[in-house]
């Protein structure tokens, strides 16, 4: 898959058959497969969208081409549901028992694992979201909602919106970096660029008329009551005083609301639903009130500020949103959507639901609680490395393809579940493993004189080490050995005979090392060690549960750049966050494992 993925970017977009011989035989095979397949399953009435997704299912590295195959992939749909068309369903599986006759035993009752089709009509655009709030950057949940949408939308050809829902002046107010921040992540994690960019606070002013133009049209009214004496009254499933007053007290009430003449808390815009709804919260459902609270962004011009169920239900409508995929728990907002787009007269997206996911290392933290515990002073930003926040987690050196394919590996179950972060660190393992050289990082060292039996012909004052045990073409680095001087961690330091990782077997006998073979017998412990010639001074920042670990030792020398990638010896992944002039001193951060 590597070498095909080099030639398609080699060849630049697939758009014509005549591109078909970059993608190798290979790939070629299995969309001329998965178009027979779906042909047969569906009648002859194969789609493009559903063997796409299956050939992405089987090679996954060609996902950042996914939009360019399309044109590719509906070329074999078309000629094998013309085939059927012409010929029948037996001559298309009589092809497929000849060249791929496991195709015709397709295990349709198999865990679905990755993203599912979408209904599509092909007609229209697709068109996705994805809608934080942003009273702080996002997190590494919130990253589920980037992935599955801005997918989707490549697998269709479709449109991603990136909206900021920021209209909460109060209960959970914007962070006006987090603008920046998010949409900056939104592009490192998907690796596009939204189609669109709202700040749903810019446009107040199309929500509030709508409002009024749903007032007037008596959709709406203005609520007075009490909260607890509306919840007894919809329990009851009884109207309040105020359902029944006219459109033009209605009006006066809201002109009085977006004046600021009502306190907060007074009043409140109602969705006139039906009172015998099953579910109590939908029953004439809340969606505009009264916050007094200045906005970051916009100050005090508005007084009155939508819900967030009915600014994202306009919104959705005017962007002309298809496909909303989000969280089961919001299966009620999508119920209350509804329920006003069938007064309006629209057509409600479809919608896809996901269920929670829980990392065990975390717990339950909400953008909330870490915005306040990070003013509070317990962790020193949202980059902290012990947040789960993608900042800290780009930070540390994840990669957006690990976090991609967690995701979308995940798919949309709405099972509740809990995983461990060592599923994200096993992918970006696999993904990082190959271009990170080794280099020996010694914890608290301890200097030990390395000592050579007087007719040693292992005495040149040069150690060779391979970069990476599985790649020679990244060469090697030397160590000199001149002063016979070398150094141990302290948690290593035991007398007796140890093996000195890559080089020799040594006896450990106070402060000296006493040269034993170069070659290694079974019994002897491997410890990582550095040459006094050939290491720097060098720090490592692991995160702890209630405060980062700074790490103390010597690194070996040798060209570090900012960014990079390392496999510690027998200690994991770290990536370089500093290099003092003259590699004087190199501070890392601890990755994984």
């Amino acid at each position: 898959m590597v070498r095909q993925q080099s030639q398609i970017g080699k060849a630049g977009s697939i758009t014509t058959m005549e591109d078909e011989s970059v993608l190798g035989e290979e790939v070629s095979s299995a969309i001329r497969k998965y178009a027979l397949q779906n042909a047969v399953e569906y009648n002859g009435n194969g789609k493009p969208g559903s063997v796409l997704g299956r050939l992405l299912s089987e090679f996954p590295d060609l996902r950042s081409s996914a939009k360019d195959l399309i044109p590719l992939i509906s070329k074999h749909v078309e000629d094998a549901n013309e085939m059927a068309k012409n010929n029948g369903l037996k001559r298309v599986r009589e092809i497929l028992e000849e060249t791929n006759p496991e195709a015709l035993n397709r295990e349709k009752q198999k865990k679905r694992v990755g993203l599912p089709e979408l209904s599509v009509n092909e007609a229209e655009e697709v068109v996705l979201r994805f809608a934080p709030n942003p009273n702080g950057p996002l997190s590494i949940g919130h990253s589920r909602g980037v992935v599955i949408n801005s997918e989707f939308a490549k697998i269709y050809s479709g449109k991603i919106i990136l909206r900021f829902d920021d209209t909460d002046t109060k209960i959970k107010p914007p962070l006006p970096s987090a603008y920046s921040s998010i949409e900056d992540e939104f592009e490192w994690i998907s690796g596009v660029k939204p189609d669109v960019v709202i700040r749903a606070s810019s446009r107040m002013d199309v929500y509030l008329e709508h409002a009024e133009n749903m007032i007037s049209q008596g959709f709406c009214y203005v609520c007075k009551c009490p909260a607890p004496r509306f919840k007894s009254l919809r329990d009851k499933m009884l109207a309040c005083p105020c359902r029944d007053n006219s459109v033009e007290v209605n009006l006066n009430q809201w002109k009085m609301m977006i004046h600021g003449e009502i306190e907060e808390g007074k009043s409140v815009v109602r969705v006139k639903t039906g009172l015998d709804l099953p579910n109590p919260a939908l029953r004439d459902w809340p969606a505009l009130r009264i916050q007094h609270t200045p906005h970051p962004i916009v100050g005090d011009k508005y007084k009155v500020w939508p819900l967030l169920d009915f600014q994202s239900a306009i919104e959705d409508h005017l962007q002309g949103v298809t496909h909303i995929i989000r969280g089961k728990d919001l299966m009620d907002s999508t119920r209350k959507q509804t329920l006003l787009y069938e007064h309006m007269g629209w057509k409600y997206p479809e919608t896809l639901y996901w269920g929670r996911v829980k990392l065990h290392e975390f717990g339950g933290f909400s953008t909330s609680s870490i915005r306040e515990a990070i003013e509070k002073g317990d962790f020193s930003g949202w980059d902290d490395p012990r947040l789960p926040t993608v900042s800290a987690l780009r930070r540390r050196g994840y990669t957006p393809e690990a976090i991609r394919d967690f995701w979308i590996e995940l798919g949309l179950t709405q099972k509740d579940i809990s995983i461990s972060m060592q599923t994200i660190d096993s992918k970006n393992s696999k993904i990082i493993d190959s271009s990170s050289a080794r280099r020996s990082f010694v914890e608290e060292p301890i200097n030990l004189n390395l000592m050579y039996p007087e007719d040693s012909s292992d005495i040149d004052g040069m150690v060779r080490l391979n970069n990476h045990p599985d790649h020679p073409e990244m060469g090697y680095r030397e160590w000199g050995l001149e002063q016979k001087n070398i150094q141990i961690s302290k948690n290593d330091y035991t007398e007796g005979v140890v093996r000195l990782k890559d080089y020799a077997d040594v006896e450990i006998r106070g402060d000296n090392a006493i040269f034993i073979s170069r070659e290694k017998s079974n019994d002897a412990q491997i410890i990582h060690w550095n040459s006094s010639d050939s290491c720097v001074k060098a720090e490592i920042i692991v995160p702890g549960d209630n405060e980062n670990i700074l790490l103390g030792g010597v690194i070996e020398d040798s060209e570090y750049s900012v960014g990079e990638i390392v496999q510690l010896e027998r200690m994991g992944f770290a990536k370089v966050e500093f290099v003092e002039p003259e590699n004087t001193k190199i501070g890392l951060i601890w990755l994984h494992g």
